[in-house]
């Protein structure tokens, strides 16, 4: 995640609807703790990697693939302070 820690979901996450919004996922996330501010280029580089194992069958053969992309970004995460008086 580029903050030093790691994030492994195994299963395909939480699905994206228009009423939750920005909502955490309850199944699989990450939350910075932190501003990026002090990053290489203001941003953390994160990377993430996914796997599918699949089973396939078909014609008389069938057989197993596993396929794996990686991709690579960087997340600008800036802060905001509040005081309540």
């Amino acid at each position: 995640m580029g903050d030093g820690h790691t994030v492994t979901c195994t299963s395909p996450g939480t699905p994206y609807t228009r009423s939750v919004g920005d909502a955490r996922s309850p199944t699989c996330g990450h939350v910075y703790t932190r501003s990026s501010a002090s990053q290489p280029d203001h941003a953390y580089a994160v990377t993430a990697t996914t796997t599918w194992v699949v089973s396939w069958a078909g014609g008389g053969e069938s057989g197993v693939l596993t396929v794996t992309r990686t991709s690579s970004t960087s997340v600008r995460i800036g802060e905001l302070q509040v005081l309540v008086t």
